[in-house]
């Protein structure tokens, strides 16, 4: 299997898990539209989960830039990454992204938009420090491949989805806890119903957010593993990324204005090294190790 069959199985897989999602939001509205008699709930829901999509999608990469503490820069301000961006952009056929600049001296980048031509990198201080040419080339020609294969439209989705699902499962969890019960049935038969609904309804809203957040990991993952392939494909020298990959593990400096909304956007882990396997087991990203290997073949 081929890089851009690969693509393509990854675009469709994604797509599934996007509908996965929505079926889970409107789910958990439709449990709790029958605990509480009122279908006005769902669709509450259902419009409350559309139009966070819509505002993720326009406004996204504005939030997370703005979170990063990111400053956009012209060419005057780093010609020599200006360039490198500019270069990797026409070799790839993509329209160069804007680019910007987080004084932070973790080395780390990643990219944001909601399509190749509406879209920004961003690099840390750090990274700039950090790397030689060639391991900067291969860090800009992996988030630029992230922007090609439309991953920087699909992650700010899931992400706006995934604090969906957990906000309003909290919410129920609360109305729960503060006695807001469901609709009331005076039948043995009818209230040993309502006492299952009400049991599903509860397991529901404690598991959908774990379900999201595996769902939202199991995407980040794959999705850094074909940035890495793909931005070889642009540079032609594997090492280049390999070697910046080194680095930035062995640093192993967090990233300080970082929130789990945005944390799946970085090259690496922005939390620093993780030694727990439970930590390594819930991270965004796969192992260093692992993402080495692949790309070296080895």
């Amino acid at each position: 299997m081929n890089i851009y069959t690969n693509i393509q199985s990854n675009k469709n897989k994604t797509a599934l898990l996007l509908g996965l999602f929505l079926v889970m939001i409107i789910g958990l509205g439709w449990l709790f539209s029958l605990l509480y008699d009122s279908y006005f709930i769902l669709i509450v829901v259902t419009i409350v989960a559309v139009a966070q999509v819509l505002i993720s999608y326009f406004s996204g990469d504005k939030i997370a830039l703005t979170v990063s503490g990111a400053k956009q820069i012209q060419k005057p301000e780093n010609p020599m990454l200006w360039n490198l961006v500019q270069n990797l952009s026409i070799t790839s056929g993509l329209p160069m992204p804007k680019v910007y600049i987080i004084n932070d001296s973790s080395p780390n980048a990643f990219a944001t938009g909601r399509d190749p031509d509406h879209a920004s990198l961003a690099v840390t201080s750090g990274l700039l420090e950090t790397l030689d040419k060639s391991e900067l080339e291969g860090v800009i020609a992996h988030e630029l491949s992230h922007i090609g294969n439309f991953d920087i439209r699909l992650m700010m989705i899931v992400v706006v989805l995934v604090g969906v699902i957990a906000l309003f499962s909290d919410i129920f969890i609360r109305l729960r806890f503060f006695g807001f019960g469901g609709r009331k049935n005076s039948s043995s038969g009818g209230g040993r119903l309502q006492l299952i609904l009400l049991v599903l309804t509860i397991i529901a809203a404690v598991l959908a957010p774990i379900a999201a957040m595996l769902i939202q990991l199991a995407i980040s993952r794959k999705r850094e593993f074909l940035a890495d392939s793909s931005g070889v494909m642009l540079t032609r020298y594997p090492e280049g990324l390999a070697n910046a990959l080194k680095k930035i593990a062995s640093k192993g400096i967090p990233t300080r204005r970082v929130s789990t909304s945005t944390a799946h956007l970085y090259i690496a882990n922005p939390y620093g090294k993780k030694n727990s396997s439970i930590m390594k087991l819930f991270s965004t990203h796969p192992p260093v190790e692992e993402r080495i290997s692949a790309i070296l073949g080895k």
